[in-house]
C-alpha cells in the first residue's frame, strides 16, 4: 500500500481552498451586481441623483433617527451625589441612598424609622 506523503495532501486541500474561495468572489460579485442594478433602477425611478445618494451614504445616521448622547469614557470622574440620608445620632454620617447599606442605616431600615433620617430639601 503506497504512503501518501502529508505534503502533496496538503498541497491538494490548498489548491481546493483556493477554487472554493475563487467561486465564492464570482458568485458574491454576481450577487452584488444584481443588488447594484437593482438600486441603479430605484434611484432613477425616483429621480435621485449621484451626488444625493453619495451624500445619503456619507451621512452616519438618517434624518428621522434620535440622536444619542454621546457616552462617557469608562473611568471618568463621575459627579458628585448629594446624600440622601443623615444619621440622626451622628449627623455627620451621610449616605446617598446607592452602594452598600450603611450599619445604621440598616438599623434604622429595620425599625421602620428609615424616613426620619431622610434629608427634607
Amino acid at each position: 500500500m503506497p504512503r501518501v506523503n502529508v505534503n502533496s495532501q496538503l498541497e491538494k486541500i490548498r489548491a481546493a481552498r483556493a477554487k472554493l474561495e475563487r467561486e465564492e468572489k464570482k458568485l458574491l460579485s454576481r450577487t452584488h451586481d444584481k443588488a447594484l442594478a437593482q438600486i441603479v433602477q430605484i434611484a432613477r425611478n425616483a429621480g435621485l441623483s449621484a451626488e444625493q445618494i453619495a451624500a445619503a451614504l456619507g451621512s452616519k445616521r438618517s434624518k428621522g433617527a434620535a440622536a444619542k448622547a454621546p457616552r462617557k469614557a469608562a473611568g471618568a470622574p463621575r459627579a458628585k451625589v448629594a446624600p440622601k440620608y443623615r444619621d440622626p445620632a451622628n449627623p455627620a454620617n451621610t449616605w446617598t441612598g446607592r452602594g452598600r447599606m450603611p450599619k445604621w442605616v440598616a438599623d434604622l431600615n429595620a425599625k421602620g424609622e428609615l424616613a426620619s433620617a431622610e434629608i427634607k430639601s
